[in-house]
């Protein structure tokens, strides 16, 4: 007897439905399934309390975002077979399957030199497996190789399906109410030329405010100082785990993050057994907690002087500035911390260090945003003249900000 399909009540879109049959049983499969303990925006909680949705929620979104948007293109009178559609739904559902603990923060910290991309097409490939290859299509629109290049491009491009679905939802869950966008309305003015995807011309107001709340959410929300500072320390945290596992230190840990800590995998060493697909399938933000809170009462200064900063809400102090700080500053400021608490030059480099942030909503090029004229004219967004601010949101911004501990004796230094 097949399955019903399943209906989800999401806070942000109203019902979802998940149609029975493929995506019901990838979405019940284990690799899916971890998602759900995965939060969307890391540590972001710390600032923004309400952000506890997670990977699954924002995957869930864009499966459902991505059937209104094909709804719109066959209402336009475009050739969508039942096939491409669930392959464009899967692709969009799988985008972040690969992202491991704490999302973007440990991205390069567990598993060295393997971008989560490469990881969510090794969890695809895998299920492609395991579901008797009936994933073919959607590995070739998630990889960009299927022959209508649109699909792709809902998945993943400058006006996608994932950045109208996060952007929305982490909204809703912070509360920043400023940078919300409505995507059932972009949706509603897609069309396709060539294949390709473009808007209309009269969504060209709701792409720029699209773009407006994308600049202001990194800005007020993903580089915060505050998420910088503490998703930084866990960074170090795992930096210092390893220095130390390196070393002869036995640390506790669960058992599932104890071989990325024992050897470095590169990517094809990584992807040539499914059994280490596998162990990285059971890694979670659990875990980095359970290491977070033994690690409290770790001997190591460095190594418990960050677990507790991060169990207690106690991060390190930020600095922020158009430029860098010079390395002799850098330096002198290491130097005053060294003697204040009393750790030698090695150990002061995991709590003060400069991190560099960079913001652009908007870059034209190769894949850009096409605005489809009433004449049939099809432009770069960028080239609009409706859109006098375009030019500001193509603008890359730089910011440079500094962690320190937070220590009484160094305020006065620390502000100068």
């Amino acid at each position: 007897m097949a399955k019903a399909g399943k209906i989800i009540n999401d806070p942000v879109h109203g019902f979802i439905t998940i149609p029975p049959g493929l995506i019901q049983d990838v979405v019940d499969h284990p690799y899916f399934q971890r998602l759900r303990r995965i939060k969307q925006l890391g540590l972001t909680d710390l600032v923004y309390p309400g952000a506890h949705h997670t990977r699954f929620h924002h995957a869930i979104g864009a499966m459902h975002l991505m059937g209104l948007a094909i709804e719109t293109l066959r209402e336009k009178g475009h050739s969508i077979s039942k096939e491409e559609e669930e392959g464009a739904r899967l692709a969009v559902l799988l985008h972040d399957v690969g992202h491991g603990p704490f999302s973007h923060a440990l991205e390069s910290s567990i598993l060295q030199g393997v971008p989560h991309e490469m990881l969510s097409l090794a969890f695809m490939e895998r299920l492609n497996f395991l579901f008797g290859h009936r994933l073919n299509l959607a590995i070739a629109i998630f990889k960009g190789e299927y022959h209508r290049p649109f699909f792709n491009q809902l998945v993943s491009g400058q006006l996608d399906i994932d950045r109208m679905d996060y952007l929305r939802r982490d909204c809703f869950f912070t509360g920043v109410a400023e940078g919300s966008i409505s995507a059932e309305r972009i949706l509603k003015m897609i069309d396709i030329s060539g294949d390709e995807l473009v808007v209309e011309e009269k969504a060209i107001y709701s792409v720029e405010n699209f773009l407006s709340s994308r600049r202001l959410m990194y800005w007020q929300v993903y580089l915060h100082k505050t998420t910088v500072s503490a998703e930084e320390m866990v960074i170090q945290l795992m930096r210092r785990a390893r220095f130390l596992m390196d070393g002869g230190v036995r640390l506790t840990m669960p058992p599932a993050l104890v071989p990325f800590f024992e050897r470095s995998f590169g990517l094809p060493d990584f992807l040539s057994d499914p059994s280490h697909l596998n162990a990285f399938s059971m890694l979670d933000d659990y875990d980095i907690w359970y290491c977070i809170k033994n690690w409290v009462s770790h001997p190591d200064f460095v190594l418990s002087f960050l677990a507790r900063g991060l169990m207690d809400r106690r991060l390190l102090k930020v600095r922020i500035s158009a430029e860098s700080v010079d390395a002799q500053s850098l330096e002198e400021l290491r130097k005053a911390y060294e003697i204040d608490l009393g750790i030698s030059a090695e150990d002061v480099t995991y709590l003060v260090f400069e991190k560099e942030v960079s913001n652009s909503a908007y870059i034209s090029g190769g894949n850009r945003i096409n605005v489809k004229y009433r004449n049939g004219e099809i432009l770069d967004l960028s080239q609009t003249t409706d859109l006098p601010n375009i030019n500001g949101m193509t603008t890359v911004v730089k910011k440079y900000i500094v962690c320190q501990p937070k220590t009484i004796s160094l305020q006065t230094f620390a502000g100068k």
